[in-house]
């Protein structure tokens, strides 16, 4: 169940029980990826001024597995231990429910798909998964807690200076100020990874739901290879959204820019080549960082 502001309660670090927070919040949309970690560690160190991060679970069902591990057993605790509140936020139906990422790609009376399927020809579709599951429900959250047009939050959000170009794509919420504390650092991707490493952290993977169009080949390939239960959960899932789009006769769509299936893409004997492909990433700067 969800609270009325969209928080898991249950998943809350208690750290300064602040139940109300004043306008001027300042809160970092963290993914559990290298970037936004890298931010949980220079709050922690006080090189930055973000004392609350919201962590925006697309569901339990939709992240990878390994990033809410890391969430909930690394970065959780050391939020803690730093006097941080990481707070954990979920899309939340009218009835008080949550909702998932997987649970709207497989509602069947759906006409739309949320995430960036590849169409016949390699390129991305329009999506709604960042907005919906990400931006808003942080959005949400920020409303009620106190932020408004005229006393806007400011929300940071990990993007390095390798991926400058993201920043550019960026949107907001009326009462949202954004920053991007790694671009006023000078950091990059490496520099993230090297900060968490001498915080005495693991270095998490890179963040985003298991079956991510956007992801470049290779990942697809090392997902078959070393997790073959995403992978079959994948190639499920595409057969359902064409499933669903050949009863209302439009054109498959793929999770993949091959234009095949899935399991007809990334085959087990697929040698572990380079990927040409640059992986896009996203570029709402709230997935992936």
């Amino acid at each position: 169940m969800c609270s009325a502001d969209g928080n898991d309660a249950a998943n809350r670090s208690p750290v300064n029980s602040m139940q109300e927070p004043s306008p001027g919040i300042r809160a970092v949309s963290y993914g559990g990826g290298v970037q936004s970690t890298a931010l949980l560690v220079l709050a922690a160190h006080k090189r930055i001024d973000f004392p609350i991060f919201l962590f925006a679970n697309v569901g339990d069902d939709s992240e990878h597995p390994d990033t809410l591990a890391y969430v909930n057993d690394i970065a959780r605790p050391y939020a803690r231990q730093n006097g941080i509140e990481l707070i954990e936020v979920k899309r939340c139906r009218r009835d008080g429910t949550s909702e998932t990422l997987w649970e709207r790609l497989n509602q069947r009376n759906s006409r739309s798909i949320p995430i960036p399927v590849r169409m016949g020809n390699g390129a991305p579709g329009r999506r709604s998964c960042t907005s919906d599951f990400k931006i808003k429900v942080i959005g949400r959250w920020l409303k009620r807690h106190g932020a408004t047009a005229a006393s806007p939050a400011a929300v940071g959000i990990g993007i390095s200076l390798d991926e400058i170009h993201r920043a550019n794509k960026r949107r907001s919420e009326p009462h949202e100020v954004i920053e991007y504390p790694l671009l006023q650092l000078g950091l990059r991707r490496d520099d993230c990874a090297q900060i968490i490493t001498d915080a005495g952290l693991p270095v998490p993977r890179k963040s985003a739901c298991f079956f991510c169009p956007l992801k470049t080949v290779g990942a697809w390939r090392e997902q078959r290879y070393r997790e073959p239960d995403l992978f079959w959960k994948s190639v499920h899932l595409e057969e359902v959204l064409n499933e669903r789009r050949a009863m209302l006769g439009r054109d498959p769509a793929y999770l993949t820019r091959y234009g095949v299936p899935l399991d007809q893409a990334i085959k087990p004997e697929n040698p572990a080549a380079s990927d040409e492909m640059q992986d896009p990433g996203c570029d709402s700067g709230w997935c992936m960082t």
